[in-house]
């Protein structure tokens, strides 16, 4: 294997508009999902979870349970396989599994019962009697809640920052805004739930694992997974051939796919599937912390910003920390001599969350741009207007200059776009019926990153086709389609000559679909691999000659600050008497590189705005301190964002490469879409009503006199 800095490629097939590779067997039914997957025999797998928050299970009876016809086998901590746990840097707590009767917090698996169908093994694990010795626990995280800073917040980068003196600037500004924001816990809930079939087998070597994983990393299941169960990573197989979406939850394994693991090595040879329900989602595969964050900021009269400060409060497990980064963009987003930072976990006895859709950068820059347009009010300026006079020369925290940065040009487009021109510069001015009507803008940007490890291998087909392999996932952004693009531009060939084989342990090493870096890092190892084979082999080579390379990381990502930027409007409506919110127009305008495929990149933008304006409007999970579980567990009680309440939505972007950042030109567009939205509908619905929400979803309450 190699490691190539590969040159700029010519964009011949990228940049075009393909349909999606995997469209025709999504809408038709013919694409297995992984409890679709074809398997031998297969088993049914049902969980029981624990009804306290904490403390231990003292007894399990079994007997009811299996005597119910179709139950084979009911495991928990006293006969589940014995996972390897004495490596603390190989262990991960979350997937420590059947494994002791402690109980870290209210819906942890328990037991998990093996049966002929799913019917049995549901009916099985109602059967399974536990026993609890309870414990005194926290499940609620209050203002006044002990908290402490982390090491480091997700995925490695500082928890507190201090540049200047904050406190000098406040006392020198003209205007100081001093407020608090707040954001919800929200679940993930992809169409397709977390779900696998594992399977056991030996051989000569020993024993072998199969997984068919609905997740956004094959081989990241298999590096974390095969040490606590004893495997060497080749000896572990993970497949994902289909992903019904991902949005971050499935970007880690969690405790579901360990308990298929374990329940299928009591049974080798013989499947076992294990679908987690739509309930078992709010306790098992992660969520978004709610977060409080507390703005400062100090600026002249004419809106140049002095002072930010930007001080966070979010929660985490005491079983496993998890520090969402959520202040990081404000070290960066904005110029001002004096800027600080700060990061604060609360530990309580609950499940573990983890990354949902741009983790952090959502949460932070809906603080930070609502406080921007608290700030704008307060000096009477254009909210557009005082985005423009605090843009900044180069990156604020590290004083690099910018690989590309047109955030201005964003807001321009935007507000010549929606119209901004002729928005009424006082709140509550315009009113339709029994509808107050306003607009809102705020800035997005999420950064660039490549991650390092990905390796593409090239083989010739013979009459000028070739394969193309390399072990990423699909979650549905469209990456099948967009690695066939690249891998043609590379090798010089048209799109249906490449046969693209991904989501495979047995492929070259991918790194995980996650921080928007996919297709930079797996694209970059594409063309690496494709030059170094038309270096070795020529543009005529012999059919079954081949070449592995992974892709050696860009200089430009050293030298230059490197992220993609946005700007999104909103309309909101908010009804006079009822609190209603409608949103009948959102427009985002994105710098993001080169626009590999612009099908795939309207789709996820689309995507991404979508999900802001549901987490702007209705999502918010409900947690009982009392007993410490999520109540709101159903797309009834949780809402999520359906057609009737996406209307007017649209997503354009500048024409631009930077090959900064990676051969093809490209950034990432997974998540800055979702990133921005919320303060736009928020900065919205205070320009409708003059009511300033400082906190999401926006409830009808809200606005109700």
């Amino acid at each position: 294997m190699t490691e190539l800095l590969p040159d700029p490629v010519p964009a011949r097939a990228m940049g075009s508009a393909r349909v999606r590779a995997d469209g025709r067997a999504k809408v038709t039914g013919l694409a297995a999902y992984a409890v679709e997957h074809a398997a031998q025999d297969p088993l049914c797998l049902w969980l029981v979870q624990s009804t306290v928050a904490k403390g231990r299970v003292t007894g399990l009876d079994h007997d009811a349970a299996l005597a119910h016809p179709g139950v084979v086998a009911v495991l928990d901590h006293t006969n589940a396989p014995r996972l390897v746990t004495d490596d603390p840097e190989a262990t991960d707590p979350e997937l420590v599994v059947l494994q002791d009767p402690a109980v870290a917090y209210r819906g942890q698996i328990v037991a998990a019962v093996l049966a002929e169908t799913v019917e049995a093994a549901r009916e099985g694990a109602a059967l399974v009697r536990v026993h609890y010795g309870t414990e005194p626990h926290r499940a609620e995280m209050r203002d006044d809640s002990p908290a402490y800073a982390p090491e480091s917040v997700n995925p490695d980068q500082p928890t507190d920052t201090d540049d200047g003196d904050v406190e000098a600037g406040l006392a020198e500004a003209d205007v100081v805004v001093d407020e608090t924001y707040r954001t919800a816990y929200e679940h993930n809930n992809p169409m397709e739930p977390h779900a696998v079939t594992a399977t056991w087998t030996e051989d000569e070597d020993g024993p072998r694992l199969t997984l068919v994983d609905s997740t956004q990393g094959v081989h990241p299941v298999a590096a974390t997974l095969a040490p606590m169960l004893g495997l060497p990573k080749e000896r572990l197989r993970v497949l994902a051939p289909y992903v019904g979406g991902g949005f971050g939850s499935k970007g880690l394994p969690h405790a579901p796919e360990m308990a298929a693991a374990l329940a299928a090595r009591t049974v080798p040879g013989r499947a076992v599937r294990l679908a987690v329900t739509r309930q078992q989602m709010f306790a098992l595969t992660g969520y978004r912390t709610a977060t409080v964050s507390r703005f400062r900021l100090g600026a002249r009269a004419d809106g140049t910003l002095l002072a930010i400060e930007h001080q966070v409060r979010e929660q985490t497990s005491a079983l496993k920390e998890y520090a969402e980064q959520t202040a990081t963009p404000t070290r960066m987003l904005y110029a001002a001599p004096h800027r600080r930072t700060r990061h604060r976990l609360v530990e309580l006895d609950v499940a573990v969350p983890s990354w949902m859709r741009a983790p952090g950068e959502m949460p932070g820059v809906y603080a930070h741009e609502v406080a921007m347009d608290e700030l704008a009010t307060a000096c009477g300026i254009d909210p557009v207007e005082l985005r423009v006079r605090n843009e900044p020369d180069v990156d604020p925290e590290t004083g690099k200059p910018f690989s590309g940065r047109r955030l201005v040009e964003c807001l321009e487009r935007g507000a010549e776009l929606f119209g901004w021109a002729d928005r009424p510069s006082e709140p509550r001015a315009t009113v339709d019926g029994e509808w107050w009507v306003g607009t809102g803008v705020a800035s997005a940007t999420y950064p660039t990153m490549t991650m390092a490890g990905s390796q593409a291998r090239v083989r010739a087909l013979g009459g000028g086709r070739y394969a193309v392999a390399i072990g990423s996932v699909d979650i549905g952004t469209g990456a099948r389609t967009v690695l066939a693009q690249i891998a043609a531009d590379a090798l010089g060939v048209a799109v249906d000559d490449v046969d693209l084989q991904i989501a495979d342990t047995d492929l070259p090493m991918a790194t995980v679909a996650g921080g928007s870096s996919g297709t930079s890092s797996w694209g970059s190892a594409i063309v690496a691999a494709a030059q170094q084979f038309r270096h070795d082999h020529g543009d005529g080579p012999d059919a079954g000659v081949h070449t592995t390379a992974s892709a050696a990381e860009s200089p430009g990502m050293e030298q230059y600050a490197t992220h993609a930027f946005g700007a999104v409007f909103a309309e909101a409506r908010v009804h006079r008497y009822t609190g209603e919110v409608r949103v009948p127009r959102l427009l985002g305008v994105y710098s993001v590189g080169r626009v590999l495929n612009p099908v795939t990149a309207r789709s996820q933008l689309l995507g991404g705005l979508t999900m802001g304006l549901s987490a702007a409007l209705f999502e918010e999970s409900h947690r009982d301190p009392r007993f410490g579980h999520v109540v709101t567990q159903d797309l009834a009680t949780y809402h999520v964002a359906a057609h009737a309440d996406v209307r007017g939505i649209e997503a354009v972007w500048l024409d631009e490469e930077d090959l900064h950042v990676n051969p093809m030109g490209s950034r990432g567009i997974g998540e800055i879409g979702i990133v921005g939205s919320p303060a736009a509908v928020a900065n919205a619905t205070y320009h409708a009503t003059g009511v300033r929400v400082r906190s999401i979803p926006i409830t009808p309450d809200r606005f109700v006199e």
